[in-house]
Parts: structure tokens; sequence; C-alpha cells
């Protein structure tokens, strides 16, 4: 079986309560959304090189585009390199839902003695499910032992004492201390050699680009009018959300939800399967377009049959107020 994060073995279906049309005259899909706007609101999956941190990265990210705020989904040691999402401008708030939905390494661990593949094969097999860890000492959070689920773990090669490995993990899970470990339970001794992010939520390796990627593709859309190389580069916020449950509203629920207001019943078109109380939802558009985040009040199938009360409580609003006209009772 193909290794997959949690979030990619859900299958959604999306069920209609309510038939409706939306208004060309206000938004518009997110992959017409102009390059200036993507700029300010949009994601970039940057591939971070070895020696700076994440947090200069983001800087980085700040001074190519001209903008005063970059936000990054899941610090990457200096010495890591690979998939690094960075959210633009008024997006940064969108980062805090790729961290539940998981997190892929490429890695090579270096055994301090050589051992047998069937051992080493064996002792791998313990660390898949839930694991408890030990912050290294040099961490961003406070230094307890912590629970962490681990999906998956597949021996990639091995070349005498180094094993090239793939890890899918809890977002959170520590590589080095997981290298280190390993070690001690084959009790040979391990560390970690080399770390490559291949996943975080729905970014991959097959999509990130360079800083220099990104610096060349700004400076063909400022002084040669080409949007080409930046709109590959610059995604949708939309794009960052696929792991989300999504309620699709109508066009005339818009304007009271981006003023904060929680979303009522009579107000969805459609909804994915499998919403459950208290699960964090994406309130979209008919456009597609992400209106905000909130929080089930209530099921996917109750949504569907209820006329009257909240389906969801606002939490993080993302579009701009008055995108939508408010809508006036007779």
């Amino acid at each position: 079986m193909k290794n997959l994060l949690p979030f990619e073995i859900i299958e959604r279906k999306v069920l209609v309560k309510k038939e409706a049309e939306t208004d060309p005259g206000h938004g518009y899909s997110p992959e017409q959304r102009p390059v200036s706007e993507l700029i300010s609101y949009g994601v970039v999956n940057i591939n971070k090189p070895k020696g700076p941190t994440s947090h200069q990265v983001s800087e980085y990210v700040q001074k190519i585009l001209h903008i005063k705020k970059a936000g990054h989904s899941g610090t990457l040691d200096p010495a890591v390199t690979g998939v690094l999402p960075m959210a633009l401008g008024r997006a940064t708030r969108i980062v805090q839902t790729l961290l539940p939905a998981g997190k892929e390494y490429v890695g090579i661990m270096h055994l301090h003695k050589p051992i047998e593949i069937k051992e080493l094969k064996k002792v791998l097999g313990e660390f898949v499910g839930k694991i408890k860890q030990l912050p290294p000492v040099k961490s961003a959070v406070k230094r307890q032992v912590r629970e962490r689920r681990i999906y998956y773990i597949d021996i990639i090669e091995v070349e005498e004492q180094d094993v090239l490995f793939r890890i899918g993990c809890q977002a959170g899970t520590y590589i080095r201390k997981f290298c280190h470990d390993v070690g001690k339970k084959l009790k040979v001794g391990a560390h970690m050699a080399q770390l490559v992010r291949t996943k975080a939520g729905p970014f991959t390796d097959k999509d990130m680009i360079t800083l220099q990627n990104l610096a060349d593709a700004y400076w063909l859309w400022k002084e040669k009018n080409d949007e080409k190389q930046i709109k590959e580069c610059i995604k949708p916020v939309e794009d960052a959300i696929p792991q989300v449950p999504k309620i699709w509203i109508l066009d005339n629920a818009i304007d009271t939800v981006c003023h904060g207001s929680d979303l009522k019943m009579p107000g969805i078109s459609k909804v994915q399967t499998d919403i459950k109380k208290g699960d964090t939802v994406a309130i979209m558009s008919l456009k597609n377009e992400l209106i905000a985040l909130g929080f089930a009040e209530t099921s996917s199938d109750e949504m569907l049959l209820k006329e009257r009360g909240i389906a969801a409580k606002t939490h993080k609003v993302f579009m701009e107020p008055e995108t939508y006209p408010k809508f006036k009772k007779d």
C-alpha cells in the first residue's frame, strides 16, 4: 500500500442541501486571483536550503516579495532541507491548519555498529503507532515526555551502517530523537546524518520552489509584466486546505460570516461528508474561495437536515467584508 498521511486516506463526498448559483459580479475563483493579491494572500512551498533557520527563510521571502508578513508551517533545523510551506500576508493564519495534517521525511540514520537487516526491520516496525518522546535539550517546546504517532516507516536502502529511510509522522515528532531511540533499542547506538522534509500536509517535494525561483518570478512580473512564473510559484491560500472538511454557503450568507457571525443552517448550499461536532471546518463560497475557518457545531448529516440553528462557530475570517453584498431581508 502506498504510504499516506491520515488526511490523504479519508475520502469525503460532497452532499447538496440547496442547489444555488453564485453571482459572477462578486469575488472570483482562486485560479483567477490577480498576482497582486496572491502576493499578499497566497502560499509558497519553499525548498528550504541548508544553513538558514526557518525564520530567516521567512525573512528572505518577505524581502523578495516586498511584504511585511510571512509565516512558515513547522520549523526545520538549519541543517535540514526540503518542504517549508510559507503563507503570505493575511494568509499567515492558515499555517495552523497544516500542523495536524502530518509530515513526511526522508533521512539517513547512521548506525554505530553493523546490524542484521532483519533485526533493523523488526525494531523499526515497533516504532509505528504511538511513541513517547522527550524533546531534545535544544528544542522550541517545553522538555517533557510527549506522545506522538508514527504513521509509516520504510527502509529505502542500506549501505553498510547508513540506513536511508522514509517516515510519515505527526507534527512535532523529532526525527533526530527517533534515530537516537532506534539506536538505543538496537543496542548499537545511532544518529541522524541527514534529513529532508518531503511532505508538510498537502505540500510535497514535487511542487516546491527555491528562493531563487521566487526572486526570478517576481522580477519577471514586475519588470516584464510576465505573470506565468509567479503564478506557478505562489498558490492560492485554498491550496493549503484540502485536508480541512468544507461547507459551501450561499452568496447572501457570506458577508455576515465575513463580519465574524457564526454560520447558520439556512446559509448552507453543500457540505462534505464525515464532519463531526468540534471539527475544524473551512467555510467556502460557491466559487471555492475560503471565507473563514470555524468549528462545526453539529455533524454533516444534521447540517443537511436542519433548517434552524448554528452549523459552525466562526473562528478566523479570511475574506474581506463587503466582497459580497450584504443580504437584505424583505
